[in-house]
């Protein structure tokens, strides 16, 4: 039986940031599909977004919040983002690399982490959370 996760993501993975994905409340990932993950300093990279989600979870409580959920917009805006940004590679032109799923027999080919460069990513995830979260839709009860 398919996980609703991997039922939603059975056309490839969508999330934003890397971090979540919509219809998925406060279930954060790290180092998820869309992000640096496996182009960057994995420890780097998962220092940054064990930061970030402690952040988040804190503007969470200082504002009385128990749910945070990535839009779909957001989420597909990103997606855009991070196909934009494999595209300025070689990589997205591999026959058979892990990166775009193409060891798995069926499974979309989609190119997973985010090309950009860590620098770029940590200045989007930190502008994302200077203007409270965008992208992001925080309620008080589930």
């Amino acid at each position: 039986m398919a996980s609703p996760l991997n039922a939603f993501w059975k056309d490839g993975p969508k999330t934003y940031l890397g971090l979540q994905v919509a219809g998925f409340p406060n279930m954060f990932t790290i180092t998820g599909p869309g992000s640096p993950s496996v182009l960057t300093n994995m420890p780097v990279a998962c220092e940054q977004h064990a930061e970030w989600i402690t952040e988040c979870i804190g503007h969470m409580r200082e504002h009385g919040s128990a749910r945070v959920e990535t839009n779909p917009a957001a989420m597909v805006a990103w997606g855009e983002k991070v196909q934009e940004a494999a595209q300025a590679t070689l990589l997205i032109t591999a026959k058979s690399s892990w990166y775009l799923g193409a060891n798995v027999p069926g499974k979309p080919r989609v190119f997973l982490p985010y090309a950009g460069g860590m620098a770029k990513y940590r200045q989007i995830c930190a502008d994302v959370a200077a203007n409270g979260y965008n992208g992001f839709t925080f309620s008080a009860a589930g």
